[in-house]
């Protein structure tokens, strides 16, 4: 199920012609923590629940650090198991922003670090460590829309072998009185079993204030290859 969190990352010179920075964007800029629990339903039947604590700040105006810390719950054993999945940390750069055409943009390049708590045995993700380097773009190709494509490879330096090849593009929605809304399509290829585990998320949420905000997400697996059937999350965000 790590392959799920595996292959489950941009202000101007005139930040007024960009939107208010959101964290559900992986290029924004800013400093959030986000706490939130997914629960899937697999492909077999079984469940997996993912508890999530996953923040990021600025270290540079063009350097943005970003970790998270995987907890999970399953029966894929065929018994309730409960420990510690990955730790991810990313260093994410942004070397360029300006505009193209009338198209304000902002590009990124950056390396992951997953490193596994060793828990395949209890059907929680791979026993694997693994180093991940990127790239994207985001586009305010609107007042309201963002759009975010990137591309992620992830190679494991210890461990169990992964060789997954990530395409994702994401749409990103500001709307009325701190409401947002959120298109994650995932098109992870893992070279190994030669296997595509496609999936798209929807996330919905608002700020209530300044600092705090909420959303929930639906999920659904893609494909003969999914990993999952569907999955569902809620997610509370702190901004500061």
């Amino acid at each position: 199920m790590v392959r799920l969190t595996i292959a489950t990352a941009m202000v101007l010179t005139n930040s007024a012609t960009w939107s208010e920075e959101n964290p559900s964007n992986p290029l924004s800029k800013g400093k959030n923590t986000d706490l939130r629990i997914q629960h899937f339903d697999l492909k077999g039947g079984n469940q997996y629940t993912d508890f999530i604590a996953d923040g990021a700040f600025m270290a540079t105006e063009k350097l943005k650090v970003k970790y998270e810390l995987h907890y999970a719950n399953t029966d894929v054993t065929g018994k309730s198991e409960q420990d510690f999945n990955t730790f991810h940390l990313k260093g994410i750069y942004f070397p360029k922003e300006g505009v193209l055409g009338s198209t304000p943009y902002r590009l990124a390049v950056g390396l992951e670090w997953i490193t596994s708590f060793d828990n395949a045995d209890k059907g929680i993700g791979i026993n694997a460590d693994v180093l991940s380097p990127f790239a994207g773009i985001a586009l305010q190709v609107s007042k309201d829309l963002m759009l975010i494509p990137l591309v992620q490879h992830y190679t494991e330096y210890s461990g169990d072998d992964v060789e997954v090849t990530a395409g994702r593009l994401i749409g990103l929605w500001s709307l009325d009185n701190g409401y947002w809304g959120k298109l994650d399509a995932k098109a992870p290829y893992d070279w190994d079993s030669e296997t595509l585990p496609a999936s798209a998320e929807v996330q919905f949420g608002r700020m209530l204030s300044p600092s705090f905000g909420l959303y929930v997400e639906g999920l659904v697996g893609v494909g003969d290859d999914r990993s999952y059937d569907w999955g569902a999350g809620l997610g509370f965000r702190f901004v500061y």
